[in-house]
């Protein structure tokens, strides 16, 4: 008889830098376990195949869904008593299809979160850990686009890491409430950001609006984030900006104050949104 140990050991110690990216990770694992476990719930094999799709595709959502379970677990192990708790969450799909789409969302920005906060981690134990579950995430993304929604399975020639409070700006729409014991998370809370087309073609003018724009009187840029690159284009007085014409895949944008800084705090000025751009397997990836 076989048997299997822990893959890595309950930390020694964590510092305080690594303790709190750890319940930042665990507060982004605990939404994606419960809408999986909300999803499948209420959609069983018949509304699988009623909705079009093979009989595999449904067990491979409850092998992500386990997946789930296995990194909550995890953390929450590693962090004891300073592990946050579940949160109340509310998830915008309307059928089985939006389930989907919205499954890979939260994959991907899962997966950059991880890769964003692992350049902060201070413990190589912890570091690995994140690698681990950010490769998890990205190839769980990648197949819903690829095996389910039929499209790209990667966006580039590099995954795009995420800044704390931009990824959680992704997530944070899905908490309705959360305990007043749970501990503060490593992030700053920015407005949403809105724009006018969701899905623009590439090269095409879109509008950008959020909170307190009005009253911002310095020049603003909006922040394109794909790869590992950050491309910055300016916004006029009217919230007007131009869509990028190389762009590929799923892309991560914000409003920041300049076009010259690493993201962080104090230059972002919104939210992130996201925005899909589509490329056939014949694309030049990165061209």
């Amino acid at each position: 008889m076989f048997g299997t140990a822990a893959v890595v050991a309950l930390f020694s110690a964590l510092s305080v830098r690594d303790t709190s990216i750890m319940q930042y990770a665990l507060n982004l694992e605990h939404i994606e376990l419960a809408f999986y476990n909300q999803g499948l719930e209420k959609y069983d094999a018949q509304a699988f195949a009623d909705a079009g799709y093979e009989a595999w595709v449904r067990g491979r959502f409850v092998q992500i869904r386990d997946h789930e379970v296995a990194h909550v677990t995890f953390l929450t192990e590693q962090l004891g008593c300073d592990a946050p708790v579940v949160c109340n969450y509310t998830y915008p799909y309307t059928d089985l299809q939006s389930w989907v789409s919205l499954s890979q969302t939260l994959e991907h920005v899962g997966a950059a979160a991880y890769m964003g906060a692992s350049r902060f981690v201070d413990d190589k134990d912890v570091l690995a850990a994140s690698v681990s579950i950010s490769h998890i995430e990205a190839r769980q993304a990648g197949w819903v686009n690829s095996a389910v929604m039929k499209q790209e399975p990667w966006d580039g020639d590099f995954e795009t890491p995420l800044y704390f409070s931009g990824a959680w700006s992704l997530a944070v729409g899905f908490i309705e409430s959360c305990p007043e014991s749970n501990p503060a998370l490593p992030v700053a809370s920015f407005p949403a950001l809105n724009v006018s087309n969701s899905a623009p073609p590439m090269g095409s003018n879109i509008t950008v609006s959020y909170a307190g724009q009005g009253n911002i009187t310095t020049p603003t840029y909006m922040a394109w984030y794909h790869d590992m690159n950050t491309t910055f284009t300016s916004i006029d007085e009217h919230g007007v900006t131009t869509v990028p014409d190389y762009l590929r895949g799923t892309v991560f944008a914000g409003v920041v104050r300049n076009e010259t800084e690493t993201t962080n705090d104090s230059t972002m000025l919104s939210g992130l949104t996201i925005f899909k751009f589509p490329f056939s397997s014949y694309a030049i990836v990165g061209a």
